[in-house]
């Protein structure tokens, strides 16, 4: 079997090596944790390569719809052969611009986060002709996990804030060029634990039957959003939730009877639950330096090439492996990237076995959040290789290749 590091000699480093069956397997596993009938969206934004993205739709009554907020996931989500029926766009800031490609190109699903935004949706689709089906997204006032990353309950530019929707009722349901096709919630990220990721769907299910009495609105479809958890860029598992059918199947069944028939349908999302463990990041040694009482492993992937959040400031807990060739023993390392900034750095004090020039290290679970996700333009160093597989066999080769346009006429 070819690995990762076999294959970085061949093409190069840094790359990505991402394994198809990996994804495939990611997508079964969580549908086997849903209740039948529940849709899954791809979240776009964790790896928009279209090779993962055509994956994840295929696998029939498993296959995935996606979830995009920009045209350029558009084009990434047609290329791996969604029909515009499969694809909800979401967003704060979605433009008049980029609603008339959406809609033009086959579009009729969008989440919308405030007055403004549905109203905006309304006109684009108004001057097509078109009707808009609206979720609404929701920012709910409270949570009911005790742990995980929250992304609701304080201001925010995302959602609708849950406790004025009653009062905009008759608004939302009079804006030419929409329909209202139901609620869109997003709570939380990575949850801690099963037990969080349970209570939370519960309390967004209660608030959502709750929403629909207030609105007056026959609810088509319930996105009651992700939280699956899976490690990023350390050693480690993706969780398997074993209680999490039978406790939704029990939420389902009291506050949204008539699910098991399609009335709602209901939808999670997902993105690095399904791809994070498909992906595995080798990069080079290329010089090591001893600052005072530091250690510094300079390495050819930098945040231009794994960011994730580390361009906002936050260094992520990477753990690497050595190649075979790399010693057994050594000091703690800082891992720095090939960028003429201090900022350049993917860890602190990380164990690493002495490492010399030309090794080859990898960074497991780097399926999501990465390149697309890093300071990829910053410095103009080259995007690192994507290299796809099926197993042992090789699918494709990409690279991100930047590019410069101009007005008036001098280059396209």
């Amino acid at each position: 079997m070819t690995g990762p590091t076999q294959l970085a000699e061949r093409f190069g480093t840094p790359s990505y090596v991402y394994d198809l069956d990996r994804v495939a397997a990611a997508r079964d596993d969580l549908f086997a944790a849903l209740p039948d009938g529940i849709e899954v969206f791809y979240a776009a934004k964790a790896n928009p390569h279209p090779e993962l993205l055509r994956e994840l739709r295929s696998g029939g009554a498993h296959g995935c719809h996606a979830e995009i907020s920009s045209v350029g996931e558009l084009d990434a989500a047609l290329q791996a052969g969604f029909p515009g029926d499969r694809i909800l766009y979401t967003g704060p800031g979605k433009t008049t611009g980029e609603l008339t490609e959406a809609l033009t190109r086959g579009v009729r699903l969008f989440s919308t986060e405030s007055l403004g935004d549905l109203c905006r949706v309304g006109r684009t689709a108004l001057e097509l002709g078109l009707t808009a089906d609206c979720l609404i997204r929701v920012n709910n006032a409270i949570g009911a996990a005790a742990t995980s990353i929250r992304m609701t309950g304080v201001p925010s530019q995302f959602g609708f804030d849950s406790e004025t929707l009653p009062g905009l009722a008759a608004e939302l349901k009079d804006v030419p060029g929409t329909r209202i096709a139901g609620l869109h919630f997003f709570p939380l990220s990575n949850a801690k634990d099963e037990a969080s990721l349970i209570a939370e769907f519960r309390h967004t299910l209660a608030t959502a039957a709750i929403l629909q009495d207030a609105l007056g609105v026959t609810f088509r479809l319930v996105d009651i959003g992700g939280g699956f958890a899976a490690p990023y860029a350390v050693q480690g598992e993706r969780p398997v939730y074993a209680g999490l059918r039978d406790a939704l199947t029990e939420a389902l069944d009291e506050h949204f009877p008539g699910w098991r028939g399609g009335a709602p349908r209901i939808a999670c999302e997902s993105g690095r639950y399904l791809v994070a463990d498909s992906g595995t990041l080798v990069t080079s040694v290329v010089n090591v330096k001893d600052s005072r009482d530091a250690r510094y492993v300079v390495l050819d992937a930098g945040i231009n090439t794994f960011g994730g959040m580390s361009g906002l400031g936050r260094i992520l807990p990477v753990s690497v492996e050595p190649h075979e060739s790399a010693g057994a023993n050594g000091t703690p390392a800082n891992l720095a990237g090939p960028l003429c900034t201090p900022g350049d750095l993917l860890g602190r004090n990380v164990p690493l076995p002495e490492p010399a020039p030309g090794d080859l290290l990898t960074v497991p679970n780097a399926g999501a959040y990465g390149p697309t996700a890093s300071l990829l333009m910053f410095l103009g160093r080259p995007a690192p290789a994507e290299i796809v597989v099926r197993g042992a066999d090789l699918v494709s080769v990409s690279r991100i290749e930047h590019s410069r346009t101009y007005e008036h006429g001098q280059a396209l």
